[in-house]
C-alpha cells in the first residue's frame, strides 16, 4: 500500500469533515434557535433559586412542560407555524401544526390527549382549509380537536399557533442526560423526501392505527425503562437537536456520522432535515441490548450513533476523521443550560 496515498486520503477526509462542520454551524435552522435565549433569560428570572428536578420539568427546557400528578405527568406544549407557510400551503401547515406537537409529546415519553389552536387569517376559504387539515391530523393521531381562538379580517396576515396536552406515566427528559449513556437515533426510513425540500415524510401509505402505534413507541420505551431521554429531530436537524438535548445538563457527546441511519443520497441534506418521525435517545449502557431487541421485528430503525460525555463539547467522527463541532460552554445556543 502506498503510504503517501493513505496520508492524502486521510487529509482529504479531515478537510471534508471540517468543511461539513462549518456548513452545519451556519445553518439558519440552527442559528434560529438563538431566539430561545429570551425565554431562557425570563425563566431564570422567574426561578432564580435552586430548583428540584420536578420543578425544572415544569419550566422551559424540554420539548414539553411536565407537571407531576398522582399517576405520572401532565404535559403541555405549543408550536407556531411560519406565516409564509400558513399563507402558501394551508393544507400542509394545518397537518404539520398537529404532527409536530404530537412529536413533542412523544419525545417526553407521553401520549397526546387534546389540541387547541389560535389563528389569524384574511381569507375564510384558506382558514377553513387550515382548520380542516388540523382536524384531519387530529383524527389520524387519535387526539381531541378542542377548538381555540379564531380571527378573520381582510387586513390580517395569516398566523397559526397550536397547543397540545398529553400525559406520561414515566418521563423522558433531557434533564436525565448524563455522561456514559449511549446515544441512539430512532427514525423511519420507509418514508420519502418532500420534493427538493429538506423534509422527510413517513406517514404516507400508513393507516391511522399504524401511525398512532408508531408515535407511541417512545412512551413504550420510557415505560419499559429502555431510554431515559429523547428529543425529536425537528427544525434544527440532527445537530441542532443534539445541542438542545445536551444543553440542559452541560454534557457533551461524540457522534459517529458513518453510523447515522439514513436514506441514500446527500449526508448534509439528511443532517439538516426535518424528520416527520425521528428522535435522539439517551440510553443507559445496561439497557442497550433490550432496546435493540425491542426493534428487532420493527420497520423502524434504531441505531447507536455515539456516546454522552462530560466534555461539554460535541465531537463528530467520520471514518476516523474528527472535528469539534460545538462547545456548549463557550457557545450556548438556547441559553437553557446549566
Amino acid at each position: 500500500m502506498n503510504t503517501s496515498s493513505c496520508v492524502a486520503a486521510g487529509h482529504d477526509a479531515q478537510s471534508a469533515l471540517l468543511n461539513l462542520c462549518d456548513t452545519l454551524r451556519g445553518l439558519p435552522e440552527i442559528t434560529a434557535k438563538r431566539a430561545i435565549q429570551l425565554a431562557a433569560t425570563q425563566a431564570q428570572e422567574i426561578a432564580p433559586v435552586p430548583l428540584t428536578l420536578t420543578q425544572r420539568y415544569a419550566l422551559p427546557g424540554d420539548d414539553c412542560a411536565a407537571f407531576a400528578v398522582a399517576d405520572g405527568y401532565q404535559l403541555l406544549a405549543m408550536e407556531g407555524m411560519l406565516p409564509d407557510f400558513v399563507l402558501t400551503d394551508p393544507r400542509a401547515a394545518g397537518w404539520s401544526s398537529v404532527m409536530v406537537n404530537i412529536s413533542d409529546i412523544a419525545a417526553m415519553g407521553g401520549r397526546p390527549t387534546a389540541v387547541v389552536n389560535a389563528y389569524w387569517h384574511a381569507d375564510s376559504a384558506q382558514a377553513g382549509e387550515l382548520l380542516s387539515h388540523m382536524k384531519r391530523a387530529c383524527d389520524v393521531f387519535g387526539v381531541t380537536f378542542a377548538g381555540g381562538h379564531s380571527s378573520l379580517r381582510e387586513d390580517y396576515r395569516p398566523h397559526l399557533a397550536v397547543a397540545i396536552m398529553g400525559e406520561a406515566r414515566r418521563l423522558l427528559s433531557s434533564y436525565h442526560v448524563a455522561a456514559g449513556q449511549r446515544l441512539f437515533m430512532l427514525t423511519d426510513l420507509t418514508g420519502s423526501w418532500h420534493g427538493n425540500l429538506p423534509y422527510w415524510g413517513c406517514v404516507g401509505g400508513k393507516t391511522p392505527e399504524q401511525i398512532r402505534a408508531q408515535w407511541a413507541v417512545p412512551a413504550e420505551l420510557a415505560e419499559a425503562g429502555l431510554a431515559v431521554a429523547a428529543k425529536d429531530i425537528s427544525n434544527g436537524g440532527v445537530l441542532g437537536t443534539l445541542i438542545m438535548m445536551l444543553e440542559l445538563t452541560g454534557c457533551g457527546a461524540t457522534l459517529d456520522l458513518s453510523a447515522i441511519p439514513r436514506p441514500p443520497g446527500d449526508l448534509l441534506r439528511w443532517l439538516r432535515a426535518f424528520q416527520s418521525y425521528g428522535f435522539l435517545l439517551a440510553v443507559e449502557p445496561d439497557k442497550v441490548s433490550g432496546l435493540l431487541n425491542y426493534f428487532r421485528a420493527s420497520h423502524l430503525t434504531c441505531s447507536p450513533v455515539g456516546e454522552i460525555t462530560d466534555s461539554g463539547t460535541i465531537v463528530l467522527d467520520d471514518a476516523g476523521a474528527t472535528c469539534e463541532f460545538w462547545n456548549l460552554q463557550q457557545q450556548p445556543l438556547t441559553g437553557l443550560g446549566v
